[in-house]
């Protein structure tokens, strides 16, 4: 007998099991059997399959292999053979988990880059560089976890892990919810794609029978649907066995990009959903699994920037938090090496990135990092030398669309015209909280233009069955959040404002919503300073082709000015106390623009910051421009640490040599601080930091500070933990005979 194909064998095993009476039963209703889209076996075809084997390779020939199965497993169901129902469906469910994971690595192991129209497909685990993940074990940590516009709390602290992506879930733990929180451009959607690919593979998550994956992009199109259609729709070529949402222990849902939904989150319980099956609003349904009312006991990671925290955190119970911090120091090297794949290339483009202090702070976050590595492969395949970088974020940003560009500059033209209407589409796109666009509205916007659509958005073949067309999204948030900015300067963009309803470019109104309420357009507001910026105008004219306008320069002057006080009062303390303010005024880097902001002002009072390098380097920058300081106020603050590994590049020429007490601990937690408080300029007289976490290194600092500080005499340290050895470095520096200070406490 000639061998049987695998495909049927187990079909062909549970036809065995039949008795002789019941095998020709099986038969006889084969004849009534419908099928659609398959043919009915014909009669004398089905009379010479006398054998179980025959039988199976007919009905495979006739209905397909899934079709096989289904014909079978109904009729066995009408037989009442119940163990051999059971039987089919068990191994009709392996064999889908078989296809669904080969479909999973087919689809997550392979991308493209921001060069997709370069057609490069590159392997997640050819790129994938180890991130920083810190699991917070607090119930209630949403109220207070943030990256960089979050707060540190000064008590009952969460107990913090660090993680991989091997370790986001606890082993031999059920119903396991996890928010993985994380800026623009950190690395939420590669380390979902590193989990899918690690689940794919085997080597990892075991415990986890299917992943079922959403990205909220495309989920965002879909008005109603039920939870079996999300899951169809993650493996869109077969249908998915009814069994496999029964052992929900074994399920892990993933929704990646939350905040692309938009949703409110704002339910009542009574309209939620139980049944899997049941089709209701897709707001209602991912509402459901969120508040475990359907499905209760499977397991749920969910992607999010940290705008959305707050709505999550309405409808999630006891779920954990884990936040992207980016590369470590010794990722970002690794990312170097990764994408150059050239040793010496890696090394010399990493020593340059490394040179530059700022520009190395940048690479933590993922997106920087590859942008700067694209930027520098370019200089290197010219032989040029790297001389000079970009020192924001707005600039490096700038400097790739200046790369990107270029492969539109056969037309000019063209171009000129098609960036002001993209910039109205990204910023009609933010206001809306909407990142995937549809045919139609490409077309509103006079962006149907295929030699420059592919240069700045992703084409997307819709799903089957969903009509909407093909959908396009910018390749990443943080390149619409760049072109949303521009949208509000591009002296072109006037030419699209009517007053037919259309969007406004008008930059009071932006900053107004943000001070009030959106503050997911931070990362707008802050191009929009980097935008502003004499450099940026200068670059966009000369190499990009565009043109700023100037005009919005003394709306975000008095705008900054207003926020921190406006006009002063007699006796009115004219303070600082928002953080985004000196990262608004470093991406701008202007010394002229920051001293008129910070002019009049004399106090710096932030409470609860977690101060990341870049924020740190932010601080610094404004202080140095800014010689009416008098008193700064830092309470509850917590310093990221730079790497004890790394050696920080010097910045600046100074003559003086080394003081004694900063060998101790040169890169203490305060170091930018206090260096950035020893500026030629500063009258700084009182300085607090209360409950910021300082350690015996800070006092090394602290006493460089007191000793060459030539006004400070106030000092006030709220901490306990400063030790004995903390204590001696202070009283070195107090015995130094240009110590001024007169009170500490």
């Amino acid at each position: 007998m000639a061998e049987e194909e695998p495909a049927f064998s187990v079909l062909s095993q549970a036809l065995q099991g039949l008795t002789l009476q019941d095998f020709q039963e099986f038969k006889t209703k084969l004849l009534e059997v419908q099928v659609a889209r398959g043919w009915n076996i014909p009669k004398d075809l089905l009379e010479k399959a006398t054998q179980p084997c025959t039988l199976a390779s007919c009905m495979g020939k006739s209905y397909g292999e899934d079709g096989a199965m289904d014909v079978a497993i109904g009729l066995l169901e009408e037989m009442n053979q119940r163990d051999l129902t059971e039987e089919l469906l068990g191994e009709k469910v392996k064999e889908h988990q078989q296809k669904y994971r080969k479909h999973v690595a087919q689809k997550f192991l392979w991308y493209r880059e921001v060069t997709s129209c370069l057609g490069e497909n590159l392997s997640i685990s050819s790129r994938y560089t180890t991130l920083t993940i810190a699991r917070r074990e607090h119930e209630a940590e949403h109220k207070a976890v943030g990256t960089s516009q979050g707060g540190a709390n000064s008590s009952n602290s969460p107990t913090t892990t660090v993680v991989t992506t091997q370790t986001l879930f606890k082993p031999n733990k059920d119903g396991q919810v996890v928010v993985l929180v994380g800026a623009p451009g950190m690395g939420k959607t590669m380390t979902v794609r590193k989990v899918m690919v690690e689940w794919a593979e085997g080597t990892c998550h075991t415990q986890f029978d299917y992943i079922f994956c959403m990205d909220c992009k495309d989920l965002a199109l879909t008005k109603e649907a039920s939870v079996v259609d999300l899951v169809s729709k993650c493996y869109p070529h077969s249908r998915t066995p009814g069994k496999v949402l029964d052992a929900q222990k074994k399920i892990l849902f993933i929704f990646d990009g939350f905040e692309a939904l938009g949703f409110s989150l704002i339910q009542p319980k009574d309209e939620l959903s139980s049944d899997p099956r049941e089709v209701k609003p897709l707001e209602t349904i991912v509402l459901s699994l969120l508040k475990r009312t359907v499905l209760p006991e499977s397991s749920l990671l969910v992607t999010t920037r940290p705008t959305a925290l707050q709505s999550l955190g309405r409808c999630l119970e006891g779920e954990c938090h884990a936040e992207i911090l980016g590369f470590p120091a010794a990722s970002r090297q690794e990312f170097f090496q990764r994408y150059f794949e050239n040793n010496n290339k890696a090394d010399v483009a990493f020593r340059f990135a490394r040179s530059n202090e700022v520009l190395y702070s940048l690479c933590t976050i993922p997106i920087m990092s590859w942008m700067v590595c694209t930027l520098l492969e370019q200089e290197l395949s010219k032989q040029k030398s790297l001389v000079e970088c970009s020192k924001t974020t707005t600039q490096v940003t700038m400097s790739y669309l200046s790369w990107l560009t270029k492969a539109g500059r056969d037309n000019l033209q063209d171009l000129q015209w098609f960036l002001p209407k993209l910039c109205s589409l990204a910023a009609d796109g933010i206001w809306k909280h909407k990142v995937q666009f549809e045919e139609d509205e490409i077309k509103e916007h006079g962006l149907d233009q295929p030699d420059l659509l592919p240069l700045f958005l992703n084409e997307k073949v819709s799903r089957k069955g969903v009509d909407h067309g093909n959908v396009y999204s910018f390749t990443h948030l943080h390149l619409q959040e760049f072109f949303a900015a521009m949208f509000y300067i591009l002296e072109d963009s006037e030419e699209m404002v009517d007053g037919s309803g259309a969007l406004q470019n008008d930059i009071r109104v932006l900053l107004e919503n943000y001070s009030k309420s959106r503050k997911d357009l931070n990362s707008v507001v802050r191009f929009l300073f980097g935008l502003e910026s004499q450099k940026s105008i200068e670059y966009a004219d000369e190499v990009i082709g565009c043109r700023i306008s100037s005009q919005a320069r003394g709306d975000m002057l008095r705008w900054l000015q207003g926020r921190h006080g406006g006009t002063s009062h007699p006796g009115q303390v004219m303070k600082v106390s928002e953080l985004d303010t000196f990262r608004f005024l470093l991406e701008m880097n202007e010394k002229s623009f920051t001293q008129s902001v910070l002019g009049g002002l004399t106090d710096i009072d932030l409470q609860n910051s977690k101060l990341s390098l870049c924020d740190q380097m932010a601080l610094s920058f404004c202080i140095r421009q800014w010689d009416e300081l008098r008193c700064v106020t830092l309470r509850g603050c917590s310093f990221e640490l730079q790497d004890p590994r790394e050696e920080v590049p010097r910045s600046g020429a100074s003559g003086a040599g080394e003081h004694p007490y900063a060998h101790e601990e040169p890169h203490a937690p305060i170091h930018l601080l206090c260096r950035a408080l020893q500026h030629p300029g500063s009258h700084l007289r009182v300085l607090r930091l209360q409950w910021c976490q300082l350690d015996e290194s800070c006092c090394a600092e602290l006493g460089v500070l007191l000793a060459q500080h030539p006004s400070l005499a106030q000092l006030e340290l709220g901490d306990g933990a400063l030790g004995d050895i903390g204590v001696r470095l202070l009283c070195e520096g107090l015995q130094q005979p240009s110590c001024c200070l007169r009170v500490l406490r």
